[in-house]
């Protein structure tokens, strides 16, 4: 190959080592199902939310769990979610409620986001994903959190509380000082 076709080919050799290099996007491992609003206050209630909480919902969705949180209780919220469609969604909902100063949402995968404020986290995935961010929850997160989920457990970790709301399981655990009692 002569100097001028190395010379010629050069931007494209930059381009598709850039583009293997890129970060690939991930797609969301939960479909997006609004959680009902007399299920979502009754997860608030099950946490004991106050206005000194600082609520995180992971996969976010619409917003409402925090908006909620925010209205209800006058807690600060973070909603975390994938999709930059229902993180624009969420943002909108928030200024409509009147309450976008109290909340904030975050386009991440809920795997890398930064939790470790949290007092009250909220969950709405599905029993695989819930497992694997066990892991994660424990980890990040302080002792006395606590950790709502609709409809699905963290298989042996027994929870603290369990409620039904509007025929759906609710299940409430608490961070405990000792995490490496938790199975």
């Amino acid at each position: 190959m002569n100097f001028r076709r190395l010379i010629l080919l050069a931007p494209f050799w930059l381009w598709a080592a850039c583009a293997q290099q890129a970060d690939v996007r991930r797609h969301p491992e939960v479909p997006y199902v609004p959680t009902p609003q007399d299920v979502v206050n009754e997860m608030l209630k099950l946490a004991d939310v106050t206005a000194s909480d600082r609520v995180y919902d992971l996969g976010c969705g619409d917003g409402r769990i925090v908006i909620t949180a925010a209205q209800k209780f006058g807690a600060r919220g973070t909603g975390v979610d994938i999709n930059p469609d229902r993180i624009h969604e969420a943002e909108q909902n928030a200024k409509a409620a009147g309450v976008d100063a109290k909340v904030h949402f975050v386009e991440s995968d809920l795997f890398k986001a930064d939790i470790h404020d949290a007092t009250v986290v909220t969950l709405y995935l599905l029993p695989s994903v819930n497992l694997r961010l066990k892991p994660k929850l424990l980890a990040d997160l302080r002792p006395g959190t606590r950790i709502v989920s609709h409809s699905f457990d963290m298989g042996e970790w027994q929870p603290d509380k369990r409620a039904e709301a509007n025929g759906r399981s609710l299940f409430l655990w608490v961070v405990p000082a000792d995490k490496s009692k938790v199975k």
